[in-house]
């Protein structure tokens, strides 16, 4: 056997090696190298590294190690905070102007309003300006915006009282904890978002409840179901989340049903499942 030849018998066996190991860099999708195969078995590297990303406000960059580290440690307590850290970093990245595979650079054009603009794309005013940066609706012709052109849905567990922003993907946007039905009355089924509404008026049975009234129970932000008379809602009492204790509509934190509200249209489908 000559020494080329020794080589390359050398080099296929090593390559062997690696695959049946599972051994890999972790590379972006351009194949860009983030880590390498010493630095993914170190959680501690992967640690560091995700974190001068997210220093750096590189956010992309920082899904793909956190990710990394949950593929080489499953279950692991720095796995699990991973999966945190990925829904705030994921809300993150559709507050703010960094484009992705599911975003567009659209051109301002004369006549264009930020409603106008929403609602051609399936989006919302409330994000357009967070991803923007935009204080007010004033936009001028001929500057550009990042517009999410992602499909949302809303799944809600009663079981474990969880509700969660998904892209049609299937991909897990956030988590969120909520309060549902007491005694399971929450309806089941697919329905849509019909209608939102900053503190509304509530129309309880025999009342009317305004916004500044100790009895009102709305919170913040409602978006009113296919189903009458239930929606997701805030609260007054951010105590009673994670309980079964409302009278069928979904009760979110007030932070959380803002947040919701921001990145969801009228339209998308909401699945409530025992």
């Amino acid at each position: 056997m000559n020494k080329k030849f020794a080589a390359i018998v050398i080099i296929a066996a090593l390559g062997v090696i690696l695959l049946s190991t599972g051994v890999k860099n972790i590379v972006t999708q351009k194949g860009e190298l983030l880590v390498n195969k010493a630095d993914l078995k170190n959680k501690k590297s992967l640690l560091v590294m995700a974190h001068d990303y997210e220093a750096k406000r590189k956010y992309l960059k920082t899904l793909t190690v956190l990710k990394g580290l949950i593929e080489e440690f499953p279950g692991s307590p720095e796995a699990m905070k991973a999966e945190r850290d990925i829904e705030r970093l994921n809300i993150n990245i559709l507050f703010s102007d960094i484009a992705t595979d599911d975003s567009i650079s659209y051109e301002i054009k004369p006549g264009d309003t930020l409603g106008g603009i929403a609602f051609r794309h399936n989006t919302t005013v409330e994000l357009l300006k967070k991803a923007n940066g935009l204080e007010t609706n004033l936009i001028l012709p001929g500057k550009h915006l990042k517009v999410t052109t992602a499909k949302f849905a809303i799944h809600v567990d009663k079981a474990t009282n969880q509700l969660v922003l998904k892209k049609d993907t299937g991909e897990i946007i956030k988590t969120y904890a909520v309060s549902t039905g007491k005694d399971f009355i929450t309806p089941t089924g697919t329905f849509k978002i019909e209608e939102k509404l900053v503190s509304p008026v509530w129309y309880k049975v025999g009342a009317i409840v305004e916004p500044d009234s100790a009895e009102y129970a709305l919170g913040l932000r409602w978006m009113g179901l296919s189903v009458e008379g239930y929606g997701i809602h805030g609260t007054n009492d951010e105590s009673s989340i994670g309980k079964y204790i409302t009278k069928g509509c979904v009760r979110m934190r007030n932070e959380d049903v803002i947040e919701l509200y921001a990145i969801v249209p009228s339209g998308i489908e909401v699945t409530i499942v025992e």
